[in-house]
């Protein structure tokens, strides 16, 4: 039963998210089996305090500080879930990333195509950022969920951005494979959740409260009907801009992640997010999320702040 049981864990994929926050560093390590796509285990849970002044917005302050926090919480994470072959992302916030979408004709997928559309994604990239392309990290992929199919989404940031987070995480002994888009990774996390909490394509918002504002998006089958980012100069407030992403429209449910205080600092609740959108709203809850036992148990599974974490640890298995 030994050999069995280490076998299935050596066949399991792992990866980790790492969310580094304000005030605080999160990881999520999950794991996935090839044979059961979609299915995922969460092998490790964990969360410290950032020193107070270490970051600034998008901008690491110390670097120092920020490899100090990231060694000490995966210093709480089991080591047995991880791995010389783990997979590691990071993500950058998305007041400091920009994001854009190139139409593209006739595009097979292949490696050879897409290497002959660089320049012309280089371009845009560039155009949207203001920046030259040494100055640049640009990403870029082929999408495959409406309404875009086809089309290629391009996500650039200042190098610097990126630099520094791999600095960091080099510093505390540890490789990063990806980085992504904080927005993104919280929304991947919360279709996943979907999965779990709503019916087959039944039409929910799923909204992410972040540091630099909120994020939301009314899904409709595999389809992102609306999406919305506050602050933003066309709203004036929080409940215009989900008025906006309700549009009238039926919503069975809200999924609600990310830093929910922060929101209710500037008097605004889950409950006026249900008010405004007419419907149910949920927090982000990882519980219910895990493919068996979860490694170890802990209330941070709780904690809608993970949503972050969760989704870059998806994308690391996912790839």
């Amino acid at each position: 039963m030994a050999l069995k049981n280490s076998l299935r864990l050596a066949m399991r994929r792992r990866a980790v998210g790492i969310d580094i926050g304000a005030r605080s560093v999160r990881i999520m390590v999950l794991s996935g089996s090839a044979r059961r796509m979609g299915h995922v285990r969460i092998e490790g849970i964990a969360s410290g305090p950032l020193a107070p002044g270490a970051m600034a917005g998008a901008e690491i302050v110390d670097g120092q500080a920020v490899a100090r926090a990231l060694s000490e919480v995966f210093g709480n994470v089991p080591q047995q879930c991880l791995s010389a072959a783990l997979c590691c992302a990071m993500a950058i916030p998305g007041s400091a990333t920009f994001t854009t979408h190139l139409s593209v004709e006739h595009v097979d997928g292949s490696h050879r195509r897409q290497a002959s559309l660089e320049p012309a994604v280089v371009m845009e990239a560039e155009r949207i950022a203001g920046l030259e392309r040494h100055a640049l990290a640009i990403d870029w992929y082929l999408e495959d969920t409406p309404p875009r199919i086809g089309a290629m989404a391009i996500a650039a940031t200042a190098r610097e951005h990126l630099e520094a987070r791999i600095g960091c995480a080099a510093m505390a002994g540890i490789t990063l494979t990806t980085v992504d888009v904080e927005p993104h990774a919280a929304l991947r996390a919360l279709r996943h959740a979907a999965r779990f909490e709503l019916e087959l394509h039944e039409p929910y918002v799923a909204i992410w409260i972040g540091s630099d504002g909120v994020y939301g998006w009314r899904i409709e089958g595999e389809t992102i009907a609306q999406e919305i980012r506050y602050p933003s100069p066309e709203y004036t407030c929080v409940a215009d801009a989900l008025r906006d992403l309700a549009d009238d429209s039926f919503n069975v449910c809200a999924l609600v992640g990310g830093e929910i205080e922060l929101l209710e600092g500037v008097c605004f609740s889950l409950a006026d997010i249900g008010d405004v959108l007419g419907c149910t709203v949920l927090p982000f809850d990882c519980s219910s999320l895990s493919d068996g036992d979860v490694i170890p148990p802990s209330d941070l599974l709780h904690d809608p702040s993970f949503a972050v974490a969760f989704g870059l640890a998806l994308r690391g298995l996912a790839q």
